[in-house]
């Protein structure tokens, strides 16, 4: 087995070590900037419609109607909705939570194999450490890319348990045909060309495959899993956690719950498609909290263009009513983690 030299983790910064001991977070990892909001671990639910995108297939039917105007309202008021009717029976969902959680409960060493190398994204580790005010996240992670496949660097797909690199695959080939329809309803629901998005992605469109494990936190109050922030990809598709809630996004202002429904797909747009869609859908503020008892996954599928395709909005959006709200651009995901570093929201670099 080939063994990815990985980032140095100190044992004091260690959210899991952390956890199992009941250590008090260190003063990194403490939000003292309440930017987008105070911490609240039990806001009210959010208003995000369970979708069955089942009925997209036969758009001439009165439920499809009914399903496309819900896909318009949420995504141009909270950005994502909960989708149903995907075609992936709930009994594989669990497959793909019990391999990430036994990937996770191996001992620390185990998983360093796959340990993210200095400077890099992908691999096994915690935050990048990209400024010295950083606050850090109360999470472990796993991020790998999933296609194009001949990007995948199979070294850092873990061979235990021996069912994940096939598990991962399968689930991921199952998230290319839910993309596939939501990108030609998104399309549909906005009356332009079904192709408008699948086209700007290209037949090389990027799925990159992050595992999320948000050890229990003695100080929730005080302590985040992930900070504040939009998706730089296009799509993001979310499988939570069968049981544990955590994810909150930002509407109007104020955060709301994201409920667990166990056989369901979280989708939410990226900044990316807000660019295509020229505003008219938004790319969510969101965050994960921490609790004091049970540990939390996820795994979220980013769906991005090809880097080096050039994006922008569809020019059936841009009228005199509302004119062009985004420049054309090539790889926001290098614009995007420029911005982080330097503090700066990348949407708005980006505006005409």
């Amino acid at each position: 087995m080939s063994v990815q030299q990985a980032e140095p983790i100190s044992v004091s910064k260690n959210v899991e070590i952390m956890s199992i001991n009941g250590d008090q977070p260190p003063s990194e990892f403490i939000v003292k900037e309440f930017q987008f909001g105070s911490i609240d671990t039990s806001p009210p639910l959010g208003p995000f419609p369970v979708i069955d995108i089942s009925h997209f297939s036969n758009s001439s039917s009165p439920e499809a109607q009914l399903q496309l105007e819900n896909l318009r309202s949420s995504l141009s008021s909270s950005g994502c909705f909960q989708a149903i009717g995907h075609g992936i029976s709930e009994s594989f969902l669990d497959k793909v939570r019990e391999v990430a959680t036994q990937f996770f409960a191996f001992p620390e060493e185990e998983k360093l194999f796959y340990g993210r190398a200095v400077n890099e994204s992908e691999g096994y580790g915690s935050d990048r450490v990209v400024s010295q005010k950083q606050v850090l996240d109360w999470s472990q992670r796993l991020s790998l890319t999933v296609f194009p496949e001949d990007k995948r660097r199979l070294n850092l797909w873990p061979q235990n348990p021996s069912q994940f690199s096939e598990i991962l695959d399968e689930y991921a080939m199952k998230i290319k045909t839910v993309t596939e329809v939501l990108f030609k309803a998104i399309a549909k629901s906005l009356n332009v060309d079904e192709e408008s998005f699948s086209n700007q992605f290209g037949a090389r469109a990027q799925t990159k495959a992050r595992f999320n494990f948000y050890p229990p936190c003695s100080r929730p109050d005080l302590v985040l899993g992930v900070k504040p922030h939009t998706d730089r990809s296009g799509i993001t598709i979310l499988l939570q956690d069968k049981d544990v809630e955590g994810l909150q996004v930002c509407i109007n202002g104020k955060w709301y719950r994201v409920p667990v429904i166990s056989n369901a797909l979280l989708v939410n747009l990226g900044d990316q498609m807000q660019i295509m869609t020229n505003g008219i859908y938004k790319s969510p503020m969101h965050r994960v909290v921490t609790n004091t008892e049970r540990l939390r996954m996820s795994l979220a599928l980013f769906i991005e263009p090809e880097p080096e395709r050039e994006i922008g909005p569809v020019e059936d959006l841009i009228d005199e009513q509302r004119p062009r709200i985004y420049r054309n651009v090539k790889d926001y995901g290098a614009i995007n983690y420029e911005c982080y570093q330097k503090g700066l929201v990348a949407l708005e670099t980006v505006k005409v």
